[in-house]
């Protein structure tokens, strides 16, 4: 197993660096070719929603992202309570994006929209809009577009913070029978 650990700041500017990272660091874990665009636009997604929480509430605090190739076993065993200890799915031959930041969750009406996260991504459309953002659509219509890039997505937003989880299957397609190969 392996992990890349990067720390950004809370500019737009960061952002590109973390696409370019967590592309590069899929490609090299063994992610299809066809996938790396959803890794890179769902990474985009989640670290621009971060970068706008923090520059709103905490733009001093970096943003946190964990780039995790699980394809073999942890050097050592994993540390209890880390994020290794806690991959998505089933953990062994996936990719996995953990995207961390430090913003209080939103108000208490607007957690009920990330909970409704679950499948209903729906719900983010003809939220009112605030200075600056898209007209009809919340600053958050981002997570659900996470959820239709990734495999598998787990939001856990918290009083100290958002944690977004994005994983992808390891490996690409066979190019004689089309099935993924591992």
């Amino acid at each position: 197993m392996a992990i890349v650990q990067l720390t950004i700041s809370a500019l737009p500017a960061h952002v590109r660096t973390a696409r370019l990272m967590a592309t590069a660091v899929a490609r090299r874990a063994g992610i299809a070719e066809s996938t790396l665009d959803e890794v890179r636009l769902a990474v985009g997604e989640a670290c621009s929603r971060a970068v706008e929480a923090h520059r709103a509430h905490c733009p001093e605090q970096p943003i946190q992202l964990e780039l995790i190739d699980s394809a073999g076993p942890p050097p050592g065993g994993s540390r209890p309570g880390s994020v290794t200890d806690r991959v998505n799915g089933s953990g062994s031959g996936r990719f996995e994006v953990v995207v961390s930041d430090r913003a209080p969750a939103k108000e208490p009406t607007d957690t009920a929209l990330l909970d409704g996260l679950t499948g209903d991504s729906h719900a983010y459309l003809g939220v009112h809009t605030p200075a600056g953002g898209v007209s009809g659509l919340s600053p958050d219509v981002g997570l659900a577009v996470i959820l239709g890039l990734a495999d598998e997505v787990a939001i856990e937003p918290g009083d100290i913070g958002t944690v977004v989880r994005m994983s992808w299957p390891l490996g690409g397609p066979d190019p004689e029978d089309g099935n993924s190969i591992v």
